[in-house]
């Protein structure tokens, strides 16, 4: 692979559901996205075989982690500044409290979560 410059605001974005888009950018083992979120946005519980670290550039969120409905759910409320760690196959959600901006890194390279999600 030789090496590549890129500037986001050149590349396609996309609009996998509703009140999100998103770019990215695909290295041989990672993938790194501009994510962008607008209030009442909902990413619904899911979870991925990649290892993810979402690193919150602004805005307010509620993380949801863990699987819906067992003792072992529990809520993260973030604002920009704040970075979440994501284990392969842990059960997350995201509630956008007020319009935010993500950088996500996934590895290895992988469906997001909200490519398995329909559009609200």
């Amino acid at each position: 692979m030789n090496a590549e410059s890129y500037r986001w605001d050149d590349l396609d974005q996309d609009h996998p559901i509703a009140l999100l888009t998103r770019r990215s950018v695909k290295g041989e083992r990672v993938l790194v996205a501009q994510v962008k979120l607008l209030k009442g946005c909902h990413v619904k519980t899911h979870h991925h075989e990649s290892e993810q670290i979402s690193i919150m550039l602004s805005g307010k969120v509620v993380w949801g982690i863990g699987e819906e409905g067992t003792p072992d759910r529990r809520e993260v409320p973030m604002t920009g500044g704040g970075v979440m760690v994501l284990p392969a196959n842990v059960p997350h959600s995201v509630n956008v409290l007020e319009d935010a901006e993500f950088m996500d890194i996934l590895s290895p390279i992988g469906p997001m979560g909200v490519d398995s999600q329909s559009k609200d």
